[in-house]
């Protein structure tokens, strides 16, 4: 009898041996999701208006020689002005009459409380906004997607990146999903990249386009070299250009620096219009840019009450049809007391 309560005893512990593999096992390998990063997470307090823009910094990344200290020359002091008691006896101060329009008994806190007030701060641009698109193919409002572009400052150093995986917005300019970001700086000449990335699919796929201002040339993926002429950008940065720098010529020149080319573009404003959006009508100012060769036509919407924001975009005639992209919530990521 002793014999086989010892084989089962022994046969219990290879069981619980094997159960207690089996259940390391699984959860070792049992599917996690894993971290989000800060890409990731969606800002949620929403903004029914465009702040400011943050102060500019340096006009530009070149470096120019101090001037030189002038001499200084001694000026010899200034005469002092005439006072009654320095005339002529038979010269005297004319007499100055009140103006009746200021003659008053009141206080000066009554008459122009105004002045005494401290300034009232205006709202200024948070750290992190976000700037969330509905994307539509066709003019019908058929819906295909979402796009949300963060704009991130520090200083005068800015950060402009596509929020999870860039769909709909991101297809006006490349193929396929991916993330875009664009680094630089705020100048008084609006943004000025350095570095501008494009992640295909996958970070194996990384394609980087560097900004050389001080040598004036850009350095394509492909180390390409091409010289760099103000004014350039990105096409991230193309979309924060005007909230930075309101466009004041009715025609605007300038080139974007993908990954892998540069390209002229020239956009004229057209008029204005009224369009919807999520908060209502707003008056905008519609820009047009067609290719050189006519097989891309392309519409922005810019709304000058809200600093010249990129309202609405439509691109025609792309190997996609028409896409066309209307600004849905403006967010940050703390309570803004509305």
């Amino acid at each position: 009898m002793a014999a086989p309560e010892r084989f089962r005893a022994r046969r219990s512990l290879w069981i619980a041996l094997v159960l207690s593999i089996l259940v390391h096992a699984a959860w070792s390998l049992w599917p996690a999701e894993p971290p989000k990063s800060a890409d990731d997470v969606v800002l949620s307090a929403t903004l029914t208006e465009m702040p400011v823009p943050p102060a500019a910094g340096a006009k530009t990344a070149e470096s120019k020689p101090r001037p030189k200290p002038k001499r200084v020359v001694p000026v010899a002091p200034a005469e002092p002005p005439a006072t009654e008691a320095s005339l002529p006896a038979n010269e005297s101060m004319p007499a100055l009459a009140p103006d009746p329009a200021l003659a008053t008994d009141k206080p000066l806190a009554q008459v122009a409380p105004e002045a005494l007030a401290p300034p009232t701060p205006g709202k200024t641009l948070p750290p992190r906004l976000d700037l969330a698109y509905k994307v539509f193919l066709g003019t019908q409002g058929f819906l295909i997607g979402e796009a949300t572009y963060r704009f991130e400052h520090h200083g005068n150093e800015y950060r402009i990146a596509t929020v999870a995986q860039a769909r709909g917005l991101a297809a006006l300019f490349f193929r396929g999903q991916g993330k875009i970001e664009s680094t630089g700086l705020i100048t008084v000449d609006g943004l000025q990249p350095h570095e501008f990335a494009v992640e295909r699919g996958s970070s194996d796929k990384r394609e980087v386009a560097h900004f050389d201002w001080d040598a004036g040339l850009v350095t394509l993926h492909d180390n390409t070299m091409l010289p760099l002429e103000a004014p350039s950008f990105d096409p991230m940065t193309l979309m924060w250009q005007a909230y930075f720098t309101p466009p004041e010529a009715p025609v605007q020149t300038l080139n974007v620096v993908t990954t892998r080319r540069v390209v002229n573009y020239t956009v004229a404003r057209e008029g204005n219009e009224t369009i919807t959006w999520p908060q209502g009508e707003i008056e905008t100012e519609r820009w047009h840019r067609k290719s050189d060769d006519g097989r891309i036509d392309a519409y922005f919407w810019l709304a000058p009450q809200m600093h010249y924001v990129l309202v609405k975009m439509r691109v025609s005639q792309t190997s996609r049809g028409t896409l066309e992209a209307l600004l849905d919530t403006i967010r940050v990521d703390e309570p803004t007391g509305e």
